[in-house]
């Protein structure tokens, strides 16, 4: 007897399915029986399919009744990928795409909201809408990202492999003279493409801006501009090329290459490219990648308009949470149908490439205040993300669980090749080693530590690649390496702001360095997290008052270092000072707990208001009068952080909400 399914919801059929369910049992699987063979899952075939992609990654597939469909990615989670992974013989996801990533896929849609716990045996065990009953279309087909491990025993007769075709994985530009030797990033170049035997050119027979515009838009460039075709082709008379690709064909709105139609040339094919040449493609870089003073001119006369876009909670260059400016107010932007052509709109908008990843569900960290965009739909040739349709939300639409992200395609510059941390316990750590020129080869060398601290240190954590700076360091014996001892650095000042430690300020060749010993060299900590805190600006003018106080009252606040320094000169106990008094709120909307430099252990116990703290300030006040003079200051220090508790219903502790009265 067969497996009985209630379809309509009553009483008479739940009453109906727990009977037979109870009489009957399910038999259980054969020790014997290899996992392709789970019983839920006879009769489907399961496969990974679309590109660009990894072997354990792709958009699902699943075959039912001989027909091949996919998965609405409505209400589709990680314990689905769970599920769907070990039918496809993996031991687990690491995460999930949505939005047709690895390109809409063809035929039936077979499952839609389906909902899964994640310990399912068979993806028929987890609820969705039926098979086959879905409204979604394929630009919302979901897809999985495996954890490359296999499971014991498995068998691929339950994998379906996708059919071979020649894809493209990898672009460069390679420029016609002085391979090597030219600055990066290589703006221009012939393009190449990187075929399973090597590296190939491409024909540039009917070569379209649109081609060039994806190609640049993979190598972390907004645009791209004419080149002077008739000198290259001169130029490539006297070369030889070896050509892969004779056709490429691009709408232009495409995140890969792979994306575009491409033909590919057989191996038996004898003549290629005939009367053509290899393709070129001139590239425009983004304010921050202007390799030319030329370029930087050219950009900063053009009229630079308020900026409408952000990202915000990324640990590196060209990814965060997107945020919009409306009516004078910054928000998110809602994940529905969040896809790979809004996200690039937004990455070239900023000046980066195309997106490698559209994020949703909060990756970059949650938001507050408002939710500006819902439902962005772009083409991908809009100029900004306000060009695209959208739809205006309110707070019961969406939640900023949902907050969208983006992670944009960058130029290669080859900065993180030049700096080096040694000594440290972690890779995130140690003393800082830079790689400078000059003459002779070039040589590695170490960073005086007179006035270096966290702007500097951001600028290093962010040419290694590693993220957030939590600490400089000034003294770094500890990390003694002992190969390295010449200090080749020195005077570094940076706004933060910089690619690398070569655009700060420092002496050049000519070293001063008031302590010259190794110990005395800079260092770093780095994090891949960090905690971004913002103040609620409109409680502090709610909340503002003049107070005259006198000074006897103040010994508490004196005690605890929260009077200006003026107070030092008073005349003690005796007179008053006219104090400016708020209440503020301070939220952390990074992705890391916001806490003070001095362990616990240390904090001080303060009888005056009945607490610990470690008077580490972490925010400073200043009263300035309209022309800029400062006439007032205060700060706050971080006694506070223990003893608040998070909003209702906020689990996250790094998304805690600090709020006190300032005296």
């Amino acid at each position: 007897m067969g497996p009985v399914s209630v379809w309509q919801w009553s009483p008479w059929g739940l009453l109906l399915c727990l009977l037979c369910s109870s009489c009957l049992g399910s038999p259980s699987p054969s020790p014997s029986v290899g996992p392709e063979k789970r019983a839920g899952s006879q009769g489907l075939r399961f496969r990974l399919a679309g590109f660009p992609r990894k072997p354990f990654e792709g958009r699902v597939e699943i075959q039912r009744a001989g027909e091949w469909g996919t998965i609405c990615d409505d209400d589709f989670t990680l314990q689905a990928a769970h599920v769907l992974c070990r039918e496809l013989g993996f031991t687990e996801a690491t995460g999930w795409t949505h939005s047709a990533k690895y390109g809409p896929g063809t035929g039936r849609i077979w499952l839609d909201n389906l909902s899964c716990s994640g310990t399912e045996r068979s993806v028929t065990e987890c609820a969705s809408r039926g098979w086959g009953n879905s409204d979604c279309t394929h630009d919302e087909d979901a897809g999985v990202i495996c954890k490359d491990q296999r499971l014991p025993g498995f068998s691929d007769s339950n994998v379906i492999e996708v059919e071979h075709h020649l894809q493209v994985e990898e672009v460069r530009l390679r420029p016609a003279v002085g391979w090597g030797r030219r600055p990066l990033p290589v703006t221009e170049g012939l393009v190449e493409v990187r075929l399973p035997d090597g590296w190939s050119k491409v024909c540039d027979k009917s070569w379209s801006s649109h081609n060039s515009h994806v190609v640049c838009g993979m190598l972390g460039f907004p645009s791209e501009k004419r080149v002077n075709v008739a000198f290259y082709r001169l130029l490539a008379q006297r070369q030889q090329h070896s050509f892969g690709l004779h056709g490429v064909a691009c709408v232009g709105t495409e995140a890969h290459l792979s994306l575009c139609t491409l033909e590919f040339y057989r191996a038996n094919d004898t003549t290629r490219c005939p009367g053509g040449g290899p393709a070129v493609v001139s590239c425009v870089p983004g304010p921050l990648y202007a390799a030319s003073s030329g370029q930087k001119k050219q950009q900063q006369s053009k009229p630079q308009g308020e900026a409408r876009v952000r990202l915000k909670g990324g640990a590196h260059p060209g990814e965060g949470r997107v945020e919009v400016l409306k009516a004078g107010t910054w928000g998110t932007v809602c994940d529905r149908k969040w896809d790979l052509q809004a996200a690039s709109v937004v990455c070239r908008e900023l000046g980066f490439g195309s997106a490698r990843e559209a994020l949703s569900g909060a990756r970059m960290g949650q938001g507050m205040g408002a939710i500006h965009l819902s439902e962005v739909r772009c083409s991908g040739q809009e100029s900004s993300l306000w060009k695209c349709p959208h739809k205006n939300i309110t707070a019961e639409d969406c939640s900023h669980g949902q907050d969208a992200g983006v992670r944009c395609n960058l130029p290669y510059t080859g900065v993180e090749t030049k700096i080096r941390l040694s000594g440290g316990r972690s890779r995130h750590e140690g003393r800082v080693e830079v790689q400078i020129g000059g003459p002779g080869p070039l040589r590695w060398g170490l960073i005086c530590g007179d006035d270096w601290g966290t702007l500097e240190a951001m600028v290093a954590c962010r040419q290694l690649g590693l993220g957030y700076a939590n600490h400089g360091l000034q003294e770094t014996w500890y990390w003694d390496s002992g190969n390295i001892t010449e200090v080749v650095m020195s005077g570094v000042r940076c706004t933060g702001t910089e690619m690398s430690l070569d655009q700060c300020a420092h002496h050049g060749t000519h070293i001063a360095c008031k302590r010259t010993e190794t110990r005395f060299t800079a260092g770093v900590i780095c994090s891949e997290t960090a905690s971004d805190l913002l103040l609620h600006s409109a409680l502090v003018q709610e909340t503002a008052y003049i107070e005259d106080r006198p000074l006897h009252m103040l010994y508490c606040a004196a005690e605890e270092n929260c009077l200006a320094r003026s107070a030092r000169s008073a005349n003690w106990p005796y007179g008053h000072r006219r104090l400016l008094r708020f209440s503020s709120q301070i939220h952390n909307l990074g992705r890391a707990d916001f806490r003070p430099k001095a362990g616990r252990h240390s904090w001080v116990w303060h009888e005056c208001h009945g607490h610990y703290h470690s008077m580490d300030i972490f925010t400073h006040y200043d009263i300035l009068t309209p022309n800029g003079t400062k006439v007032a200051e205060g700060h706050k220090a971080s006694f506070c952080l223990e003893d608040t508790e998070c909003q209702e219903g906020e689990l996250d502790q790094s998304k805690m909400d600090h709020s006190n009265s300032n005296p």
